[in-house]
């Protein structure tokens, strides 16, 4: 969970400065909330990761529910601020991609 610290600390952005928010997703939210976004049953049970796909959250979701989540971490401190790890447009593209109907599309 300590991610964000130990990225800051190397100095490197882990998605090579890519903007599209799924990549963005893809190399930085799926350890913890799963590829499509419902997290491991562990990290559900243990953590309280929240299932990003769940008809609750995503009747309340918006882009900038999101990037709050995203640039401040979870009250608890579990999910990790990604705020200077990377930049400004990959938080707005993973908020954005999150929060929207493409996010609950799977090929």
């Amino acid at each position: 969970m300590a991610i964000a610290a130990v990225l800051v600390a190397c100095g490197g952005d882990p998605t090579a400065g890519v903007k599209d928010g799924k990549v963005v997703f893809q190399k930085l939210c799926t350890s913890c909330h799963g590829e499509d976004g419902k997290p491991p049953a562990a990290m559900a049970t243990r953590l309280g990761v929240r299932d990003l796909t769940d008809p609750e959250f995503r009747a309340r979701v918006t882009p900038d529910l999101v990037e709050h989540q995203v640039r401040r971490g979870s009250k608890s401190k579990l999910m990790p601020s990604f705020e200077g790890v990377i930049d400004d447009a990959q938080i707005s593209a993973v908020s954005a991609y999150v929060s929207s109907p493409q996010f609950l599309v799977r090929p």
